[in-house]
């Protein structure tokens, strides 16, 4: 049986005139002073408009604004005339927000590196209202990290700074942090730099310099080293079972609801093990929530 598939977008990137485009909020005052307006009205400035508006076509040739609010106050502004734009199949903004992937700091990385080929530091600096020390940092941010944690992390939204804390380590510990970081769902500096704390001398790169500059004694240290050893051993562990377990899981719950389902046993259950059913439909919502027999339950 076939299905048709329906498209987020339409396929081509169509040019509107700037008159068209009505927002859904108005750009407070406040909001031309900050950092990001800055940014964008200095690239538009410099480059014009790179990223397209986000409309949704409504009656007499007008368009509903879904994304390039700030764009396109700058644009109005500048009495700029038309703008590229791409036309949504969706009038709402929270479905296209849900379709939207955040560049993260290893794709700004690279784009900065594709923009140099191009460009010198300084005009990239000036298109994007930023200080030239920012966009070296930003070229400059995985030199001395492995390419395994790199793959790890291109998708991952990681603070930038957590990369300075991932460069004192050798490759080996960079991969076992960067696994540590997505199983705990933890991007920050912080919680990579007590990672570090937690590293044997022997995976460091400068072992001198960072046991210099840790404030914990050599006990505190030892227990965190073994702590986070046992922490990486049940990680792994876990990811060689995960995929199995989560199956049984799913099949047993799913055994469960259906003998719930039967309105005797139900009945017997909640009469004389009230605790035992309430505990039984927790993890069957844990783990389908949308299954018919939990539906029932909260109807």
């Amino acid at each position: 049986m076939s299905s048709s598939i329906r498209t987020a977008f339409q396929p081509r990137v169509i040019a509107l005139k700037v008159a068209s485009i009505l927002p859904s909020r108005e750009i407070e005052p406040q909001e031309r002073e900050e950092q990001k307006y800055r940014q964008i009205e200095a690239s538009i400035q410099s480059v014009g408009v790179v990223e397209p508006l986000v409309v949704f076509p409504t009656k007499g040739g007008r368009y509903k604004l879904l994304d390039g609010h700030k764009r396109l106050d700058v644009l109005a502004r500048r009495k700029i005339a038309d703008v590229e734009c791409i036309v949504s199949t969706d009038d709402e903004t929270y479905t296209y927000n849900k379709r939207v992937n955040y560049l993260s700091p290893v794709g700004e990385h690279q784009m900065i590196l594709r923009a140099l080929k191009h460009n010198s530091a300084d005009a990239i600096a000036k298109a994007l209202a930023v200080n030239i020390r920012t966009i070296q940092r930003k070229r400059d941010l995985l030199v001395g990290i492995c390419k395994d944690a790199i793959e790890l992390l291109k998708d991952r939204r990681i603070s930038p700074n957590a990369f300075s804390v991932l460069r004192k380590m050798k490759p080996v510990r960079q991969v076992e942090v960067v696994q540590l970081m997505i199983a705990s769902n933890r991007y920050s500096a912080t919680f990579a730099n007590a990672l570090l704390t937690g590293t044997r001398a022997d995976m460091l790169l400068e072992p001198e310099k960072v046991l210099l500059a840790r404030s914990c004694s050599t006990d505190q240290k030892l227990g965190m080293e073994r702590e986070t050893d046992s922490l990486l051993r049940d990680l792994k562990r876990v990811e060689t079972t995960y995929g199995t377990d989560v199956l049984a899981l799913s099949v047993s719950c799913r055994y469960v609801g259906r003998i719930l389902a039967n309105e005797k046993v139900r009945s017997y259950i909640e009469g004389r093990f009230p605790d035992v059913l309430g505990e039984l439909e927790a993890v069957i919502a844990s783990v389908d929530p949308d299954s018919a027999e939990v539906k029932a339950a909260q109807a």
